[in-house]
């Protein structure tokens, strides 16, 4: 790794971070600071980084793996809502009273029990109380919450961004030593290119320093057909290869860490796609909406849509009198996570801790 005058001038801060972070992991490690576990089980999905990785789509497969055979929630601490405690999400809730990702995965699986708590302790006791025939509770990013510990825990990391290639924080992006990846059952490199070779698979083995006690595995993303951000408006059924063969233009509209394999996949399927990001779970003020609209009228065809994440559709339609001038041609991409490698054994080794620990055993 190269060093730029950047990590070296912030070279005494990151040593500091990464003390005070190693010392706090050494204490739990050593049992000087209490971790709670449950009787429920718990699935940990977290990654070392700062965001980035996809925790969100990860969590909502394990959802579709598990919902059929066993009662499952979600807990998340809620980024970046302007509530406190523990909040359940449902009919009423939006991302400002549940944060972004909490109600994507709640408006994508209604059926789901999704709840919000920044303390992981009390957010697990108050969902064991409140449904007491819960098997599995999955934790939202909390690889870190160490005063939890959790049955199994699944480490992600960014294919384009490795943790082993990063540097501690402020330097880097990496909340705590990579060492720490091996509390770690399950670790999957994320956003794999589809056609990742077994090779590669083997030198990312050993550039991770995969232990014994653990299992790699490989996921990329599949994307689903664009819909209405705003069911109710008016809005037209447009599918996207029906994009390739006309001259609709597409602004791709993004608050997320790396938006290039969204602008990437958006961009073959109309000769005008342009981009607009912002920073992760970013709130769109009006003056953000503004700039929207005036890289939107400027796009160079006379016909053309805003296609933006799930995620930011989740922001947006919390505030939907502030965008009432783009609610027709707003459209939101869905993703889906797919396993590139031995997908059977990482449903055996979920539902083997699913079944070996739920209260019907």
């Amino acid at each position: 790794m190269k060093y730029s005058v950047r990590n070296i001038v912030l070279a005494p801060f990151t040593v500091l971070y990464s003390f005070i972070t190693f010392t706090r992991n050494v204490l739990y490690n050593k049992g000087l600071l209490k971790s709670t576990s449950f009787k429920t089980p718990t699935i940990s999905v977290g990654n070392l980084a700062v965001g980035g990785t996809g925790k969100t789509p990860h969590v909502e497969y394990l959802i579709n793996l598990l919902k059929k055979d066993y009662n499952t929630a979600v807990l998340s601490r809620g980024y970046k809502r302007k509530t406190k405690g523990f909040v359940l999400a449902s009919e009423v809730t939006n991302s400002v009273d549940i944060g972004d990702e909490p109600f994507q995965i709640y408006q994508k699986n209604p059926d789901t029990v999704v709840a919000v708590d920044e303390k992981r302790v009390h957010g697990v006791t108050e969902l064991c109380k409140f449904y007491p025939n819960l098997d599995i509770i999955l934790l939202d990013d909390a690889f870190q919450h160490r005063q939890i510990k959790p049955g199994l825990s699944i480490l992600l990391t960014d294919y384009s961004h490795l943790f082993t290639r990063d540097y501690h924080l402020p330097s880097g992006n990496l909340r705590e030593c990579k060492v720490g990846s091996q509390r770690a059952d399950i670790l999957i490199v994320t956003k794999c290119p589809s056609d990742i070779t077994s090779l590669e698979m083997t030198q990312l083995e050993d550039e991770l320093k995969i232990g014994t006690h653990q299992d790699l595995f490989f996921s990329s993303y599949e994307y689903g057909e664009i819909s209405a951000v705003f069911s109710n408006s008016d809005v037209r059924n447009l599918k996207l290869e029906e994009l390739q063969n006309s001259k609709i233009g597409i602004l791709a509209l993004a608050g997320i860490v790396h938006p290039g394999v969204f602008m990437k996949y958006l961009n073959q399927f109309s000769v005008t796609c342009e981009g607009l990001f912002f920073p992760d779970h970013h709130s769109f003020q009006l003056k953000d909406i503004q700039s929207v609209i005036e890289k939107f009228n400027n796009l160079k065809s006379s016909d053309s849509i805003i296609i933006v994440t799930e995620k930011d559709a989740a922001r947006i339609q919390s505030n939907p009198k502030a965008w009432e001038i783009l609610k027709s041609k707003l459209y939101k991409l869905p993703i889906r996570v797919k396993i590139l490698n031995q997908e059977e054994l990482l449903k055996n080794k979920i539902y083997e801790y699913a079944g070996s620990n739920s209260r019907n055993n």
